[in-house]
């Protein structure tokens, strides 16, 4: 079985009048994250994951941000997308594992329903998804609380023909 691996990385600064999304879901806080799209750094990570996994680019080139068709679209939406583009390819997701770094908001509580939501988008068992989250305590621009990054590591493999 061919199995592929990829990585991907995002980050955002907080904006105020913009809801926080991470992992496919509203966070409450007082500011949310500036994106083309909704700026929902965990699912533009494990896009750019995916796509590195299938070798087919980065996000910027599916979506990119001088297209006035993604403003403000959910994530889930785009993230919906790549598994076509997947399939389309031959590829089938396995495994997604993300992590989020930010100091403020806490959002361990939203673990459970940011799994489940990326889950549904992926189209796998919520058993296929991680999501940590972390603090870069108290260091650099993301310590100060000035935005949230994410990590993700994907895998996906050759789905069966036939």
């Amino acid at each position: 079985m061919n199995t592929r691996v990829g990585i991907g990385y995002d980050s955002h600064r907080f904006a105020a009048g913009r809801p926080l999304r991470i992992g496919g879901v509203t966070v409450p806080h007082t500011h949310g994250l500036v994106g083309h799209s909704d700026g929902d750094v965990a699912l533009h990570a494990l896009i750019d994951a995916l796509l590195g996994a299938a070798a087919l680019g980065d996000i910027g080139q599916h979506f990119p941000d001088d297209d006035p068709q993604w403003r403000g679209v959910d994530s889930a939406r785009l993230l919906k997308s790549v598994v076509e583009k997947l399939k389309a390819a031959g590829l089938a997701v396995r495994q997604a594992d993300i992590t989020v770094v930010a100091e403020r908001p806490k959002i361990g509580h939203m673990i459970g329903p940011m799994r489940a939501a990326t889950a549904k988008a992926l189209g796998v068992d919520q058993g296929a998804v991680s999501i940590k989250a972390k603090t870069n305590e108290g260091m650099g621009w993301l310590g100060r609380g000035e935005g949230i990054a994410a990590l993700a590591v994907a895998t996906v493999f050759q789905a069966a023909t036939g």
